[in-house]
């Protein structure tokens, strides 16, 4: 059972922006991420720079925090959702792209964590980390999340109506 999307107060420090195809766009925190289911997850990934990582992860699953903000499909129609597709950035400049397919229990189910700890160490001043558990190689990892985007206009790419590539 998930908790509602609550909005940060305009005093706190804001780690991430939830915007996008949401009814319910918000500003969370570690703290607020606390409010969610708690998983705990192993992970090892390959790092190209220093060899095979092995952590414990906990935190609330996208999937829950993210169907808590309203995506902004229909609900009903299964197949409404393979269009969305989730954007994520880290402070650090780094991107990840997933398909909602992949965090629906109705198709992937991948236990993708929104991590609050890593090792048993909080993240408040890091902010939350994006952790795919499944992934081999450690390349969709990532710290310190400032902005979370749900975008369903992908069908309009298929169409020939989205942006054009060179």
């Amino acid at each position: 059972m998930s908790r509602p999307l609550t909005a940060t107060p305009a005093h706190a420090s804001a780690k991430l922006a939830l915007t996008g195809d949401v009814a319910r766009p918000a500003r969370l925190t570690v703290a607020d991420l606390m409010a969610w289911p708690q998983h705990r997850v192993r992970a090892s990934f390959e790092c190209a720079t220093s060899g095979v990582q092995h952590h414990r992860f906990g935190g609330p699953l996208l999937h829950d925090v993210l169907t808590d903000a309203g995506p902004g499909f229909d609900p009903v129609r299964r197949k409404d959702r393979l269009r969305f597709l989730i954007a994520v950035t880290g402070t650090d400049g780094h991107h990840a792209l997933l398909t909602w397919a992949e965090i629906d229990p109705d198709f992937a189910h991948a236990p993708v964590l929104l991590a609050v700890s890593i090792d048993e160490t909080p993240l408040d001043l890091a902010g939350p980390q994006l952790v795919l558990p499944q992934d081999r190689c450690g390349a969709r990892h990532i710290s310190g999340i400032n902005a979370i985007r749900v975008d369903g206009g992908y069908s309009s790419w298929l169409s020939g109506d989205g942006p054009r590539l060179a």
